[in-house]
């Protein structure tokens, strides 16, 4: 029984990335918030399940890269697609280059699979920071809608993020093999500036913690380096 639970996770993630993209067409973004949360603390916690029970297998494996082609593939691009939708002529075709994005994640999900180097840190940008950051846009077009709601700005993001998901960029993972401060420093201080952040700013500060994460990271790999 126990060999189930960690797909049960997955699929759960799977479940909420489905109501999320649903969400997303209808333009309820505070739903697609609650099932992208939800999808992200699936998705963690199913890996960390099955190495607990000590059940990990390559089914759980695939299933887990199927969900996070949904909930953070299909997702962000579909997000993408909406709010190009409002700024776009009607019957204009640029909308759907929201689902670039859909292409580099999968692209991104298929090179972690087959990458040894990505056992324990990220090399690109990972797929549920990127549906994250493009979750805070139509928060901040609520408050920037010049700067967020137009097809350059749109389009420029798709181009970066999506070059991102496949970059040689290293980026440390969220997996804690200890709690040593020294291992961890930067991890530690990534996750207490995030919560500040987001205690004071919500959604909107986003993009600003995924900056902190690229910056944290070049450190932590930086002083890595040195020590080795």
């Amino acid at each position: 029984m126990k060999k189930h639970i960690p797909n049960l996770l997955t699929c759960l993630n799977l479940f909420s990335g489905c109501v999320a993209v649903l969400m997303a067409l209808d333009g309820n973004i505070k739903a697609v918030t609650i099932c992208v949360l939800a999808s992200g603390i699936f998705d963690f916690f199913d890996g960390m399940v099955a190495r607990l029970l000590h059940v990990k297998s390559p089914i759980g494996k695939e299933l887990d890269s199927l969900a996070d082609m949904v909930s953070f593939g299909f997702l962000p691009g579909t997000i993408m697609f909406t709010l190009l939708l409002k700024v776009c002529p009607v019957d204009s075709l640029l909308p759907y280059l929201g689902y670039i994005i859909t292409i580099f994640s999968a692209l991104r999900l298929a090179k972690f699979n087959l990458d040894e180097r990505q056992t324990s840190d990220f090399i690109g940008l990972n797929t549920p920071m990127n549906t994250f950051y493009v979750l805070s846009l139509p928060y901040i077009a609520d408050e920037y809608p010049q700067l967020i709601l137009n097809p350059v700005f749109l389009i420029c993001s798709i181009l970066l993020t999506s070059y991102l998901l496949i970059s040689e960029i290293r980026l440390f993972s969220m997996k804690f093999s200890s709690m040593d401060w020294q291992t961890n420093k930067f991890r530690f201080i990534f996750l207490i500036l995030t919560l500040i952040l987001f205690v004071v700013g919500q959604f909107m500060v986003l993009p600003i913690i995924l900056l902190l994460y690229f910056l944290l990271s070049a450190l932590h790999f930086n002083k890595k380096n040195d020590l080795g």
